[in-house]
């Protein structure tokens, strides 16, 4: 492996040169995972907020998640007693992506939801990934994902 010039330019880090090689080739690594080994940019990645979670559509909602290694999941909340209903079962798409679009009244501002993910020998509730908002119930101390559309949003001043 070639000597990276941060160590070249300084040779007080050379009794280090191991532990730092192996943090720099980790950090090309992730880089890789995260570009999908540079078919996307870090700023895709970063932005993928306003693709996954739950999002207000002009029809409805839409709701995406990635989870590649699951063979089933429910959007599970408030609004449907936090059964798994199939109306609230998501569709796998490509690459792990699973998406669900809802009506409008399927669910509201201030209801309570999870994921209920199933995988080859086990399953188990999720908060999703991209929630926007998470609360804890006071009793229980249980943190949950929240839809928040408040029908006058916030102005930022």
């Amino acid at each position: 492996m070639e000597t990276l010039n941060l160590i070249k330019n300084d040779p007080w880090l050379e009794p280090y040169s191991e532990a730092i090689n192996g943090r720099h080739q980790h950090a090309i690594d992730k880089e890789k995972e995260l570009t999908n080994n540079g078919k996307k940019s870090l700023s895709d990645f970063a932005t993928g907020y306003l693709y996954f979670g739950l999002h207000r559509t002009e029809t409805g909602w839409v709701f995406r998640e990635w989870a590649p290694n699951a063979t089933q999941i429910f959007l599970i909340g408030t609004f449907n007693d936090w059964k798994e209903l199939k109306k609230y079962s998501l569709k796998r798409k490509k690459d792990g992506n699973w998406e669900i679009n809802l009506p409008l009244n399927a669910i509201n501002h201030g209801d309570l939801y999870k994921l209920k993910i199933y995988w080859d020998g086990g399953c188990g509730e999720r908060i999703p990934a991209w929630a926007t908002r998470v609360v804890q119930d006071e009793q229980t101390k249980i943190f949950s994902a929240q839809v928040w559309n408040p029908a006058k949003p916030y102005k930022m001043k």
